[in-house]
Formats: structure tokens, sequence, C-alpha cells
């Protein structure tokens, strides 16, 4: 009986299969890593598996050290600082300095006390008169202010205050403040002792505070 060959070789898949199996790792069996493939925290344990915890040194007295404090955490932004002060005075929170205005008006005789004026500005004397000259024209202004004055030194008043207004609404600025301030400073200059800007209370920096010469 001669050779014979048969076309189904059933054997052969199972031959290859089996050859497969030997190239490729288990399933369960995972590749070691490389060292730079490892996180810090593997690290870290895989470096300190052996280190045992000395229970005397978990908890140590050391003293505790007041933080400090940056200089410029602390430093205080003036920009900011002046937006700040001016939204308080414009929502009525804080009042105006007067003195650190432009408007502020001041004058006094070197023969008197140093500090009359900031007595004054803050209301130490009572007001014995007022003259508003709210309307008024500035000729008519300074008519107005010669007949209070004379009769304001008839009288025997020492203080007395003039409301010369601030002209927001005028075109040509404070006409009449202007014209008040150089009437006293000037023609009344002998009479007086000194005058400065009212309180916020009183007019502010729309009236002035005088103080008369006693006769």
């Amino acid at each position: 009986m001669g050779k014979k060959s048969f076309a189904i070789h059933p054997f052969e898949q199972l031959k290859k299969k089996i050859e497969r199996a030997k190239t490729v790792p288990p399933a369960n069996q995972i590749p070691p890593k490389k060292k730079e493939e490892f996180t810090e925290d593997e690290l870290f344990s895989t470096a300190m598996h052996d280190v045992q915890v000395i229970e005397e040194y978990r908890v140590l007295a050391c003293a505790q050290r007041a933080r400090k404090v940056s200089d410029q955490v602390n430093a205080c932004d003036p920009e900011r600082e002046a937006i700040a002060a001016l939204d308080e005075i414009t929502q009525g929170q804080r009042p105006i300095h007067l003195p650190d205005t432009q408007e502020y008006v001041e004058w006094a005789n070197p023969a008197f006390r140093d500090d009359i004026l900031q007595r004054m500005h803050e209301g130490h004397f009572s007001v014995q008169g007022f003259l508003d000259l709210h309307g008024f024209t500035v000729p008519e202004a300074e008519m107005e202010l010669e007949s209070f004055i004379r009769a304001s030194f008839k009288k025997g008043l020492r203080c007395i205050k003039i409301i010369h207004g601030r002209g927001l609404r005028s075109t040509q600025g404070a006409r009449l403040k202007e014209a008040v301030v150089k009437r006293l400073s000037g023609h009344y200059r002998k009479d007086i002792i000194a005058y400065v800007t009212a309180r916020q209370c009183d007019g502010g920096l729309g009236a002035l505070y005088v103080l008369l010469r006693g006769k």
C-alpha cells in the first residue's frame, strides 16, 4: 500500500496555537516597570519600606514663631485709598476736611493767638448774627456787607457769619466770595480779628465766620 496524502490536517492548527502560547506571557503576569515609570509615591514607598517609626519622636516640642507678613501685603495703595475716601464722601459716609480743599479761606491778625483760626473753624465762638448774600450782584453785596458790619458794631456783636455762596451756578465763578474776602482783608482789615471758612453745618465753603474787634 503506497503512501497516501490526507487533505485534512487536524493537528496543524493546534501546533501553531501551542507555539504562540510559548511566546505570549500569561495574562496574569504583568511585566515589571522601568524606574522612570514609577510614580513619586511608589518610589517613596519603595525607599521607605524598611524604615521603622520611633514613637518617642512623633511629637517634638518646638517653639512656635510668629509668621512674618510681607511688607508688600501690608503696604497701602494710595490711589485705592483716595478712591475709597472719595466714594465715602460722595455717599455722605465721611465728612469733607474743609482745610484740605482749595476753596478754604482764612486770615488772622498776627497780634492775636495762633490757634484763633482753628478755634473759630471748630465753632468755639457763637454766631450772633449773619448776612445771606445769595441773589445779590457784586455791587449790591458790597453795600449789604457795609451796612451789616456797621450794624454789628453798633449792637456790640463779636462773631458774625457771612453767607456768600460758592458760585457753582455762575459762569464767572465765586465772584461774591471774592468780593467779600477782598473787603474784609482790605477796607475792614483794622476792624476784624480774623475770618475763616465756616463749618460744614454752618454753610461750609459757602460761608465765613468773622470775628470783630470790640469797640
